[in-house]
């Protein structure tokens, strides 16, 4: 799968720190965000799945969302933490491989589903009565199954590319864990340049979804502002109209509570 002719066996990531005192302070605050983030987004899918109630499409796209968030978190952190803990820079080329690859997958994941849930939201205030027909089971499971397989073939796209560079100024990375930019710095072959027109058709699908996301809720806060006021006097923009931007954590917060 990669280039055969690098003769780098590891990399050598960032220190987060100098001293000692710092890498063990360093430790525990990536201890503390690890754990604050494993309890957050365990308990959502823990509810989600659980609860009968909380089978609907928002909820099964938040379910996702939480894995993402689990996935890219356990990549990344607990290497930098080992790193801190025992005072070393050091990864090997395919366990830098392997944590390039999922990082971008659940990264990528989580761009699509982000997506796919402002689609869910936008279709439920703007087209409520086509709701049950654009998104039952089947096609949230369509759907959540194309974001999956998207930035899996995404991952392993740029993954494949971008280790198969010849390398040949060092293997010391500037950043604490792997990264595309980096690696690309330690390339002699003007190969790379193909690795960038990759990562520009990535920013570019990106950037569509962003424009995607705020084009729904623009259309949202249109739908909201419309709603006809039941009363002389009352606001243009009442607080029960929002409930759809909060009913996804008051809902398993309160599933915990009963």
């Amino acid at each position: 799968m990669f280039n055969s002719s690098s003769s780098i066996s590891h990399f050598l990531l960032l220190p987060l720190a100098d001293t000692r005192q710092l890498q063990l302070l360093h430790f525990c605050l990536f201890l503390g965000i690890s754990l604050a983030a494993l309890l957050a987004n365990g308990l959502i899918i823990s509810a989600v799945a659980c609860s009968h109630l909380l089978h609907t499409p928002m909820f099964f796209f938040l379910l996702n969302l939480a894995l993402t968030d689990l996935g890219s978190i356990c990549t990344t952190v607990p290497k930098a933490m080992h790193n801190s803990l025992w005072d070393t820079r050091y990864i090997s080329f395919a366990g830098c491989a392997v944590q390039l690859f999922f990082f971008l997958f659940f990264i990528s994941a989580e761009d699509f589903l982000l997506t796919i849930m402002c689609y869910d939201r936008y279709v439920s205030t703007c087209k409520p009565l086509h709701y049950g027909t654009l998104l039952g089971s089947r096609a949230c499971a369509h759907m959540a199954a194309a974001a999956w397989a998207s930035a899996f073939l995404n991952a392993l796209m740029h993954t494949v590319n971008t280790f198969s560079l010849p390398l040949c100024h060092g293997n010391a990375l500037g950043q604490f864990f792997c990264e595309i930019p980096q690696i690309l710095k330690l390339s002699c072959s003007k190969s790379y340049l193909r690795e960038l027109g990759l990562i520009g058709l990535s920013a570019s699908l990106g950037l569509g979804c962003f424009v995607f996301i705020v084009f729904s809720y623009v259309q949202i806060f249109r739908a909201v502002l419309m709603i006809p006021q039941s009363r002389a006097g009352t606001k243009p923009f009442p607080p029960a109209s929002l409930t759809w931007l909060w009913s996804p954590c008051s809902s398993v917060l309160q599933h915990f509570h009963t």
